[in-house]
Order: structure tokens, then sequence, then C-alpha cells
């Protein structure tokens, strides 16, 4: 859900016949394919803000997710990018067992951003109007003191620099806890030592993950359109930059998406040389038919939405023990979820859904009985 500085800052969706979305020209049939409860929209012509939230779920409580500001190329991209997220946003609290449901936002930034407070303000006046149905924290393309302006016009707002601030850390140490239950269970190895991990952005969460893992012993292998990034994760990590159009393709044992969304798809699944994939992008797999193609080539896929809670833990807890604690709980998800494919033979994304899927039925349930 959280933070993760980078450069690709614009989103570009996969053409016609990639993403499932695609098969629903309209926004009503997309939000339904997916089970959002509503969209909101919000435009301010003085500011520039064009924001959008989506919230997919509160049968657990609150829709809790970050707001996302980035170059989108359409309208129609924004909003099939929110309403994926939120989804996330829902699967990733429950498999997290935290009481809040699932939302997100996306706010369409402008070319020239001319008053930040102003923008941000206006923002946070649109999430006041939801009354704490849905709570937002820092994501890809905003910051903390993005929080803090937010914060002048609503209290449902988390990770300002007054409550536990940035997120990134925890949410690669999650990453990393995922990363050392698949190699102990995909490749019987105790430990990270000598494993080779590919990581595809090293923004805040990506570089953070890049030092973790070079403390437990893993040969790295970086790319990033931002070569300055790259440059100086590369010199504090002893890692290996290879040029972004080459990092899918790398032989490797792990790669780690840190970067946008649909990394994975039909373009980039058949290059992929990696025998686990697990990282903190979120919504990784252009679709679930790709995740399905990852297990015909015997790569495990490691659901981003249970590898990168960390983030969402992080500003949900208040404790910093209690956090950790709660972070490193996620090396057993990722074994029992391994142990329940293996068993069921089948891939470990359709596992994860419908585990998701089935913790939130019960949650409706219960609700439609109080």
């Amino acid at each position: 859900m959280m933070s993760n500085a980078i450069s690709q800052n614009v989103v570009h969706l996969p053409p016609p016949g990639e993403d499932d979305s695609h098969l629903n020209s309209t926004i009503f049939a997309r939000a339904a394919l997916l089970g959002i409860e509503d969209l909101h929209f919000k435009s301010d012509s003085v500011t520039g803000l064009k924001a959008i939230v989506a919230i997919h779920n509160t049968s657990r409580g609150p829709a809790l997710g970050g707001t996302r500001c980035l170059n989108y190329d359409s309208e129609h991209d924004a909003i099939d990018d929110v309403i994926r997220l939120a989804r996330s946003m829902s699967y990733k609290s429950a498999f997290a067992d935290l009481p809040y449901g699932g939302g997100k936002a996306v706010l369409m930034r402008p070319q020239q951003l001319q008053n930040p407070d102003a923008y941000f303000e206006s923002y946070g006046e649109f999430v006041n109007t939801f009354h704490g149905r849905f709570i937002t924290a820092v994501d890809v393309g905003t910051s903390v003191e993005d929080m803090d302006k937010i914060a002048r016009k609503t209290s449902h707002v988390l990770s300002t620099s007054s409550s536990r601030g940035d997120p990134s850390h925890d949410t690669a140490r999650g990453v990393l806890r995922g990363i050392q239950a698949a190699v102990k269970a995909h490749l019987k190895h105790d430990d990270l030592e000598g494993i080779t991990v590919a990581i595809q952005g090293v923004g805040k969460v990506g570089s953070y993950l890049a030092q973790l893992l070079h403390e437990q012993g893993a040969e790295l292998i970086i790319s990033d359109m931002n070569q300055q990034a790259a440059q100086d994760c590369a010199g504090c990590f002893d890692a290996v930059i290879v040029p972004v159009d080459k990092i899918m393709s790398i032989s490797c044992d792990v790669l780690a998406p840190c970067a946008l969304g649909a990394s994975i798809n039909s373009r980039t699944v058949h290059l992929i040389k990696a025998k686990i994939v697990c990282g903190a992008a979120n919504n990784q797999l252009a679709t679930d038919h790709i995740g399905d193609k990852l297990y015909q080539k015997q790569i495990l896929f490691v659901p981003d939405y249970v590898v990168n809670a960390g983030g969402l833990i992080h500003v949900v807890l208040a404790s910093h023990a209690e956090a950790q604690t709660k972070v490193s709980e996620i090396y057993d998800a990722v074994i029992d979820l391994y142990q329940r494919s293996e068993k069921n033979n089948e891939p470990s994304h359709r596992v994860a859904n419908r585990i998701a899927e089935q913790i939130l039925y019960r949650s409706k349930k219960h609700v439609a009985h109080l």
C-alpha cells in the first residue's frame, strides 16, 4: 500500500486483450467485476485536483488505503488503477487479520503543481466527506509531508509526521520475510547467503529491501529508470545494475518487482527466468491468467498483498514491537500458502485469492446478522 518513491511516474496499462479490465468497457461493469462498493470523484479547477476514491469492502472496518499521486495517461487508466488497488487492500487487510476494509485513492497529478499546500488541503476536504469510512495514508507519489497537509483538513489520515511516519521500512521487512519463506519452501535453502535477487525499482521500499537483503548475504541485481537512485543503491549494497528492459529476463533465484503494477504481463512472463517472484509492488500480475503461466513454468509467485502488508501494519499498530511481531508473521503466512498450493496442485495466487474472499465473505455474513 505504502510509499515507494520511484521515477517511473507515468502509468501505462496493458493493451486491450491483455488485462481483463478491457473486457468490461464501462466503469460500472469494471467495478462490479472486482466487487467495488462505490467510486467517488472530485475535481477542483482552482488547485488542479482530480481525485478518485474507490471503496472495495467495509465489512471488516473502515476502508484503509494509500493515496497515489501520478501522471496517468487517461482517466480510464486512473479509474482502473484505483479499482484494482482497492481490492488488493481488502485482501491485504484480510490476510493480515486487521480490522479494516480496503480502499484506495489516486490523484491525477497535473503537469505543474502550482500550490501543493492548497492541492493536498483540497484533497483532505474530500477525504473528510467520507466521515471515517475511508482512511488514507502515503503511497507512490506522496510523502509524509503531503499527509501532514491533508491532515489540516481531516483526521482520517495516517502516516503523518505525528503518527508513525513513513512505513517503507516495514514494507521492506515484510517482503524480506516473504522472500526468506519462499526460498526456504521452494528452494529448500535455510538462509539467503548466496541467493541472487533481482530488484526492479529501488525507490524507498526497493532500496530498503536491497539493504536488508545485502545484510542477509544475498547477491543483488538492480534496475531503475532513475539512474542516480540505481547508482546510489549499487554503491551502498554492492549490487549490479542492469538496464530496465533487461531486469525481467535476468537469471536469478528471486525476482522482486518493487516499481508499479502489471509488470508481469503477456510481454514479460515468457522472459522470466527466476525461480521465485516476490516483491513489494502492488498488482504485479496483469491478470490472474498470467499467474497461471508462472505456475506452469514452475515459478513460485508470492502474491504481493500477502508480503507487502508491512506498510499497512506499520500505520495501523501504534506499538513498534507489536508491528514488528506482526510483520514477522508474514513468513508463516507464505509457508502456509506454499503448502496449500502444493497440496492442491493449484497456483499460489489462486489459493490466496480464495482465502481472502472467504475471509471477506464471512465478515459480510457476520455484519448482515448484526
